[in-house]
């Protein structure tokens, strides 16, 4: 008896922003690098995204342990573009001053509804 050996794809795409998910799921590199970066186990992972499959997640955490410095720059750079997004949406939506904001619109239209 011989076994055949398989040469699989990593189940992995890049969606059209750039973004590495896992394939057919909302789930990217980035979630499973850092869960298993925290000490998860592919099983734990699979418990927390039901959408994987825990062949997939073995296949993706071997990916990352084969090319860890390539993974890691392409996670670093995912890190500071959340950084300028954030930044430019706190610059445009001025978190400050949005809680005494929300309350008084409360009270005016409580206000109103007790008229």
């Amino acid at each position: 008896m011989s076994l055949t050996l398989v040469n699989e794809p990593i189940p992995l795409v890049t969606d059209a922003n750039g973004v590495v998910r896992v394939s057919k799921t909302r789930v990217t590199l980035d979630t499973i690098v850092t869960a298993f970066l925290e000490g998860a186990t592919a099983e734990e992972i699979v418990e927390q995204y039901p959408s994987l499959q825990l062949s997939d997640v073995y296949s993706i955490i071997g990916y990352y342990l084969r090319h860890k410095a390539e993974v890691d720059t392409y996670l670093l750079e995912r890190q500071h573009r959340a950084t300028e997004v954030r930044q430019e949406a706190e610059r445009r939506f001025s978190p400050e001053g949005i809680r005494d904001r929300l309350l008084a619109r409360r009270d005016r239209e409580l206000g109103q509804n007790t008229i």
